[in-house]
């Protein structure tokens, strides 16, 4: 199953947005393989990892334990930059609300031919809000 890694665990190799594909799970740790990139096929063991609310009410503090992953069968443009994929598909049937994310968006891949939109009626709109600029 395709994951995105939630959290910096290892500074180059396993960074918060890497792909990974699961090859094993136990109890305490899942055995991962990247999927892209400069380290793509290196397999790795990813244990269970202590979160803390930091804005809690109560005089204690809570933890749980839990695996830094997300499913990966979409991800947002935020996400994507700095990706390379083989194909991707872009939903622009809401307006890009950001400067240059459309860019992000179709730069992701180096051919043409590999991506797929989805717009309405084949336009989408880029809304710029000139009180910011």
């Amino acid at each position: 199953m395709p994951m995105i890694l939630l959290r910096s665990i290892k500074l180059q190799e396993l960074m918060n947005g890497t792909r990974c594909i699961i090859h094993n799970c136990n109890r305490h740790f899942v055995e991962v393989v990247i999927a892209a990139g400069i380290y793509s096929g290196q397999h790795h063991s990813i244990p269970r990892i202590p979160l803390r609310p930091s804005d809690t009410m109560f005089p204690f503090q809570f933890e749980r334990k839990q695996f830094p992953f997300r499913p990966c069968f979409a991800m947002t443009i935020n996400k994507a930059q700095g990706q390379t994929l083989k194909v991707i598909g872009i939903d622009l049937r809401q307006p890009i609300f950001a400067h240059g994310m459309l860019y992000v968006a179709l730069s992701r891949t180096g051919k043409e031919d590999s991506i797929t939109t989805l717009s309405s009626q084949g336009l989408a709109r880029n809304e710029v809000y000139t009180e910011v600029l």
